[in-house]
């Protein structure tokens, strides 16, 4: 079985623009997510899908420096650039990670994947997200080719194309659904990155634990037990809702 991580990237980010490739502790953005995405079990491939805009031209270029796969397609159509990556790459297992997650963590996405693999009976669609119990930029998916080309082809609003997996959790009578949660229920601690305060927050983390990234989830919850007052850097913004309108 191929399982590809597809990492979706652009530079036209609506509340801080060019935000992947920002710097945090002499790496930009999209290189920690890379990086930690290379140290995830189960992963034999990944890909940064990014859009055919020149904007995004930049991105291709970073890729370039390290040395993994580009995918260009669709802007708005980010299911129908997705899917056409993980077909062009021979994806049988699709892991959806966004470069907008410098924190993501091998252990929680590889233990995804590990779920994926071994559910008996099979399932379609595993995640860490439905209902959110992580933190929120450990979020990880993993779902077959087949779910992916049947939303592919049978979503229709333009939410659902922008979401690239809404399609398949919105319709657990068509898709074999299986959520994975915490021990803790983390929901509420942000450690993506959609503004200013947010990528502040992720710089105090790499300048606590190390500039090489080498470390866990558990070391972070471990720095924030410690210095609580890092939560109140971006604790006040407000998570985008996924269905725009």
């Amino acid at each position: 079985m191929n399982t590809v991580a597809i990492i979706q990237a652009h530079m036209g980010s609506s509340r801080l623009p060019g935000k992947v490739l920002m710097d945090i502790a002499g790496q930009t953005m999209l290189e920690r997510v890379v990086r930690r995405t290379r140290r995830c079990v189960g992963v034999n491939n990944i890909v940064v899908a990014t859009s055919t805009l020149p904007i995004d031209d930049a991105i291709v270029a970073e890729c370039g420096k390290m040395r993994v796969t580009v995918f260009r397609g669709s802007d708005s159509d980010v299911l129908d650039r997705f899917t056409k990556a993980a077909m062009t790459h021979d994806a049988d297992i699709c892991v959806r990670i966004t470069s907008d997650c410098p924190l993501i963590d091998p252990e929680v996405s590889g233990f995804i994947i590990g779920r994926f693999i071994e559910a008996s009976p099979p399932v379609d669609y595993v995640s860490n997200k439905i209902p959110q119990s992580y933190p929120r930029g450990l979020d990880t998916e993993a779902f077959t080719r087949d779910a992916l080309e049947r939303a592919w082809r049978d979503a229709i609003h333009p939410y659902q194309r922008s979401h690239v997996t809404i399609y398949i959790y919105e319709n657990p009578d068509q898709f074999r659904l299986l959520s994975v949660t915490s021990d803790v229920d983390r929901h509420d601690w942000r450690w993506t990155v959609d503004t200013q305060e947010d990528l502040e927050f992720v710089r105090k983390v790499y300048g606590r634990l190390g500039k090489n990234g080498d470390f866990s989830w558990h070391d972070v919850l471990a720095l924030l037990e410690r210095e609580p007052m890092l939560c109140d850097i971006n604790k006040q913004v407000v998570q985008k809702p996924v269905v725009d309108g």
